[in-house]
């Protein structure tokens, strides 16, 4: 088909395709074959160096031919693996089908049967998946998500000084500053990013059922948990044990929900700003030709924002249908598991598509500083929580409740009201001057 992205059913294949290109060599069809060859030949290498008794001249020249097998990996090579599956009806089985074809070809057939000795095609999806996933996440999700979170610190840097209205319940309350409220989302964001670090991607090598039975039974001679724990860490996973048939999940779980609460702050964060946008504390650039509305065309919608709102809410969704429901399978396995774990990519697609929808509405925001003014000078009530503490500290009597009658009367508070009610209060000269030096832009706190 010679444009694809037209009938893609899903968006991330279509509409973001440009997007998500780079997770193609993470999560497609030919990505898992490729790392399931790798972690074969890998495999097959790591018992070389045991060595078993039958792989002892077993030339380790050979070692860079074969991991040239996935690292060179074709289209065609991976559509092989595939012609080989409508044979089988086995996708793992496949794979050791096709690499024994590529062992023959290098002349080096006699070991053959040494790919995938002793494993379950669990020991390869379950090294496969939580290793795509862990690179994807460092190659592509991780820089854009550190990006925004360097692109928020820059804001609130910028921004530390300006002076904002804060709103509670929706409502007016104390004054804080616009940096400090971007600082917020910076320190949350790092926090679980610290989190996230701390996470291992686990792995499970282990059988038929997890007790390696086959190792012990030919090789009973061998520390076969000790290889399997070396195995899996040589690939930068961290091996599960003990396991039943398959990954127990509970750590990629754990994963997915540290990935989602990355999420959910930047949802918070989606919504504040549209926010702001709407209360026209900032506008926005606009860019030649392009369309807000259809029929009004004044407009310059938040759409970035609301993209990737939409998008993280998608991923997020997916995130926690992963975390739920993969730790759960029947007694030692059932197949659960297997068509869900195919959608492991797409969370990390929406994010992605949300993190370059987040990275463009930055862009564009210009701040609208009057309008941060305006809406400060409009509502000098703030500065009853300041009068009536003041008041508090030089014990005069009932100053909440006098600072309440005087702000809920519902008509406007401006600084003339505030400045004539502090002229009736019984207090000294000094504190009156402090008081009067109190106001909606300085009110700020730390």
């Amino acid at each position: 088909m010679d444009n694809f992205p037209l009938f893609a059913v899903s968006p991330v294949d279509g509409r973001y395709s440009r997007q998500t290109e780079a997770l193609r060599q993470y999560f497609s069809e030919y990505a898992l074959i490729r790392y399931r060859v790798r972690v074969e030949i890998e495999y097959f290498i790591a018992l070389c160096k045991i060595p078993l008794p039958q792989l002892a001249d077993f030339d380790q020249s050979h070692f860079d031919s074969l991991r040239s097998i996935y690292r060179n990996m074709t289209e065609e090579d991976a559509a092989k693996v595939k012609e080989i599956e409508k044979v089988t009806n086995h996708d793992v089985k496949a794979v050791e089908y096709f690499i024994k074809e590529c062992f023959k070809s290098l002349g080096i057939e006699k070991w053959s049967e040494f790919v995938h000795f002793g494993l379950t095609s669990q020991d390869i999806n379950n090294t496969s998946v939580p290793l795509s996933l862990k690179e994807a996440l460092h190659d592509c999700f991780m820089p854009s998500l550190m990006e925004i979170c360097d692109t928020i610190k820059t804001m609130a840097t910028l921004w530390k000084d300006v002076p904002m209205l804060a709103k509670t319940h929706g409502q007016p309350a104390s004054p804080t500053r616009l940096g400090k409220e971007f600082k917020v989302y910076q320190v949350r964001l790092q926090e679980q990013i610290r989190q996230f670090r701390l996470l291992t991607y686990p792995a499970k090598f282990g059988g038929a059922t997890g007790n390696m039975n086959a190792h012990k039974v030919a090789y009973p001679q061998i520390d076969w948990i000790g290889f399997g724990n070396d195995f899996v860490a040589s690939l930068g996973l961290k091996r599960s044990f003990p396991t039943t048939q398959i990954e127990h999940y509970d750590n990629l779980a754990a994963l997915f929900d540290c990935l989602r609460r990355i999420n959910i702050i930047l949802i918070d964060f989606s919504r504040d700003i549209w926010t702001y946008i709407s209360m026209e504390y900032f506008r926005q650039r606009v860019k030649a030709g392009e369309v807000g509305s259809s029929a009004m065309p004044h407009k310059v919608n938040p759409i970035d924002f609301e993209n990737a709102e939409g998008n993280l809410g998608i991923a997020n969704a997916l995130f926690t249908h992963l975390s739920m429901k993969l730790p759960i399978s029947r007694l030692q396995r059932d197949l659960t598991d297997s068509t869900v774990l195919r959608n492991v990519g797409m969370p990390i697609a929406h994010s992605l598509i949300a993190l370059n929808s987040l990275k463009k509405g930055l862009s564009k925001l210009i701040l609208n500083e009057p309008a941060l003014k305006a809406d400060l000078e409009r509502n000098w009530a703030v500065v009853a929580e300041a009068i009536q503490t003041i008041l508090r500290r030089e014990n005069y009597p009932n100053p909440y409740e006098t600072l309440k009658a005087l702000t809920r009367t519902g008509a406007a508070i401006n600084h003339d009201v505030i400045a004539d009610f502090i002229e009736t209060l019984d207090v000294s000269e000094s504190v009156k001057e402090e008081l009067r030096a109190i106001t909606p832009m300085n009110y700020t706190g730390f």
